[in-house]
């Protein structure tokens, strides 16, 4: 049975790990982070925004002037220094998660998979606009498709794997809250009762 925590016992039993926000562009990461940031009186950090700070330009500038595996390098150098710190929620880029060397600082959190469907994804990226680099193709929809496929397996690594729908990013951080009980475990574990599995 999943015990319900307040917030506060919630940030107490999280010890001041991070929560890592995953998914697909779109999804949401960054629109729930702030709530639940707020309710577990925890940091908020965009990495995308960090990047843009930290490089001095937008994105799709370093897109076109590095590629993908440029920006990549830089997404690596911002999320170990954001690692560095704790009691931080974090939405991350949609593909930080292919690079195996990320999820070195990835496990030392815990990690929140945002699984929206396809479909509502595509609908979400189209009426945004913000300027998506890796959707600048002439079919963006199978583009988006085959993005899913490639990184799938990596946001099944997930500590947490939420699907969301049309829910206010409110109601998902509220989510989130309901389900991080049942992986935390008890702050002094060796006063924890042993349960044995039926």
């Amino acid at each position: 049975m999943t015990e319900l925590l307040t917030p506060s016992l919630l940030k107490q039993r999280l010890g001041g790990r991070n929560l890592y926000l995953i998914g697909m562009m779109g999804s949401g990461k960054s629109s729930t982070g702030p709530h639940l940031a707020k309710e577990l009186a925890y940091g908020f950090v965009d990495s995308d925004q960090v990047i843009e700070q930290v490089v001095e330009t937008s994105i799709p500038m370093i897109f076109e002037k590095d590629g993908e595996e440029g920006f990549r390098t830089v997404e690596t150098q911002v999320l170990n220094a954001i690692g560095q710190r704790h009691s931080l929620v974090v939405a991350t880029g949609g593909g930080l998660v292919t690079k195996p060397e990320n999820w070195g600082v990835l496990h030392q959190g815990i990690v929140i998979w945002l699984d929206l469907a396809i479909e509502q994804l595509f609908v979400r990226l189209k009426a945004d606009p913000a300027d998506r680099p890796l959707l600048k193709k002439q079919n963006p929809r199978s583009v988006l498709e085959a993005l899913f496929l490639e990184r799938k397996k990596f946001y099944l690594e997930a500590d947490l794997h939420l699907k969301v729908a049309d829910e206010a990013p409110y109601e998902v951080a509220k989510q989130i809250l309901k389900m991080l009980p049942s992986i935390l475990s008890e702050p002094e574990a060796p006063y924890a009762p042993q349960t044995t599995a039926s």
